[in-house]
C-alpha cells in the first residue's frame, strides 16, 4: 500500500507541482447473491483490500488532467458543456462521473488526478466502480459537496450506464464507497436499504482464483437471463397480480404455474428465488458465526449457477472442484455474471498457501491456462486517507 501512495503521489507533484487530497477507493467481492439484483431481491457484497489510490486537486486551466499509473497514460480534455468518449477506454469512467454531476447541478472547475493501484482489471472485481466512486468522492471533498456515498453510488451507476454504456447495477459502486472492515453489507436492490453483517472470523481468508477466462458472453446471456425472469414474472401475475419482480415470488407460486411456462424459463425462475432465499440465510449464518454454513451455501450457489441459471463455463466449475477437495477450504462459487471471471472461495488462514499453490498445478493441468490467485480481507469503502492529505486549492 506504501508503495503505490508513495508512486502516485510522486507521480501527481511531477506533474502538477501542486498539493493534493489522497483517496483510498477499494475493489469488491460478492459473497453470496448471483443474479439476484435486477430481481428486486438482495446481495451480500463486501469492500476489499484491493484499491485504487487517487491524488487530486482542482487547477485553474478549465481542463480535465488525468494520468493512469498503470496504463502509463495520460489524457488531457477542456472542461466544455458536452463532454463526450475519449476513444481510450479507461477516461470514460471520470468523464461519465463529471457529466452526470453537472446533471445534479453539481459543476467543479478544472481538476487534476492522477490514480493507479492492485484491483486486477477484468477479474470481476469492480476497478471501473472503485475509479468512479474515488473521482466521485475526490470531486466533492475538493469542492465542498455535501453528497450521501448511497446518491454517489447513484450516481456512479447512472454513469456507468448512460456515458461509458455498460448496463450495470447498484451494487458495485454501493459497496466499494459504503464498505465496512469486518462486516458484508446486506443490500436490498429493491428499497436501497443495507444492513452490516459482521463478518470478523481471523481464521478464515476470501481467496479469489482467476479463470483468465474474459466474459464474452456474459453481456448477451445477461440480457437473455433477464428475459427469462421477466418471462416467468408475468406468467405468475396472472394468478398473483400483487408480483412485481421474483423477488415477491416463492416456489409455492412458482411451482403452482409450473406447467405454463418453459422448463428453461421455470429453472431460471427457481435459481433466483432459492439463491434470494441463501443470501437471507446467510446473514443470519453471519450473525451467528457460524462460518461452515455459510460455506456450505456458497457451494449450493454455484450450482445452480451451473445447473440450473447455466452461467458457470467449464473453467470456473473446474476451479470450484478442485476447491472442493482441498483441506481448509469451507465454500467455493463463481462470482459474477458468469461465462469466466473469478471463483470466490473460503480458505482457513493456515491452508491459503496450499491452497494457491494446489489451484495453480492442478487448473495448469487440467486447462493448459494459468489460474491467477488473490488473497484478500474485508476492507473500509472510499474514504479520505488524512494523514496524507495536503491542502487543496481553494474553489
Amino acid at each position: 500500500m506504501t508503495d503505490f501512495i508513495e508512486r502516485i503521489s510522486s507521480e501527481f507533484r511531477n506533474r502538477f507541482q501542486d498539493d493534493f487530497v489522497l483517496i483510498k477507493a477499494p475493489g469488491r467481492v460478492n459473497l453470496i447473491g448471483e443474479h439476484t439484483d435486477y430481481n428486486d431481491g438482495f446481495v451480500l457484497p463486501a469492500a476489499i483490500d484491493k484499491a485504487i489510490w487517487l491524488a487530486m486537486n482542482l487547477n485553474d486551466t478549465g481542463r480535465i488532467r488525468l494520468f493512469s499509473v498503470d496504463m502509463n497514460e495520460e489524457y488531457s480534455v477542456e472542461l466544455s458543456p458536452n463532454l463526450e468518449k475519449s476513444g481510450m477506454g479507461w477516461p470514460d469512467y471520470i468523464l461519465g462521473v463529471v457529466d452526470h454531476l453537472r446533471k445534479h447541478g453539481m459543476n467543479s472547475v478544472g481538476f487534476d488526478c492522477v490514480f493507479g493501484g492492485n484491483v486486477p482489471i477484468g477479474a470481476g472485481l469492480s476497478s471501473s466502480a472503485a475509479l468512479e466512486g474515488g473521482v466521485l468522492y475526490g470531486l466533492a471533498e475538493l469542492n465542498n459537496w455535501e453528497i450521501s456515498k448511497m446518491k454517489m453510488a447513484q450516481i456512479a451507476q447512472k454513469a456507468e450506464n448512460e456515458f461509458v454504456g455498460v448496463q450495470c447495477g447498484i451494487m458495485d459502486q454501493f459497496a466499494s464507497l459504503n464498505g465496512k472492515e469486518a462486516h458484508a453489507l446486506k443490500l436490498d436492490c429493491r428499497t436501497l436499504e443495507f444492513e452490516k453483517v459482521p463478518f470478523r472470523d481471523p481464521d478464515f481468508n476470501i481467496v479469489l482464483c482467476d479463470t483468465g477466462v474474459r466474459r464474452e458472453l456474459a453481456g448477451s446471456e445477461y440480457n437473455v437471463r433477464r428475459s427469462q425472469c421477466e418471462e416467468g414474472v408475468s406468467i405468475i401475475q396472472k394468478s398473483y397480480p400483487e408480483v412485481k419482480k421474483l423477488r415477491d415470488v416463492t416456489l409455492e407460486m412458482l411451482e403452482e404455474n409450473r406447467g405454463e411456462m418453459d422448463e428453461v424459463v421455470f429453472r431460471r425462475c427457481k435459481f433466483v428465488i432459492e439463491e434470494n432465499q441463501r443470501v437471507l440465510d446467510s446473514c443470519d449464518d453471519l450473525e451467528r458465526d457460524n462460518i461452515q454454513a455459510f460455506g456450505q451455501r456458497m457451494f449450493k450457489s454455484h450450482d445452480g449457477l451451473q445447473h440450473e441459471y447455466e452461467v458457470s463455463c467449464k473453467e470456473l466449475d473446474i476451479l470450484v472442484d478442485i476447491a472442493k477437495n482441498v483441506d481448509g477450504v469451507i465454500g467455493s462459487r463463481m462470482m459474477g455474471g458468469g461465462f469466466g471471471g473469478c471463483t470466490i472461495n473460503l480458505v482457513r488462514t493456515e491452508s491459503v498457501e496450499l491452497f494457491a499453490d494446489i489451484v495453480k498445478e492442478k487448473y495448469r493441468q487440467q486447462t493448459g491456462k494459468e489460474a491467477s490467485v488473490y488473497v484478500t480481507t474485508i476492507s473500509e469503502g472510499t474514504h479520505l486517507l488524512k494523514q496524507d492529505v495536503h491542502t487543496p486549492k481553494e474553489s
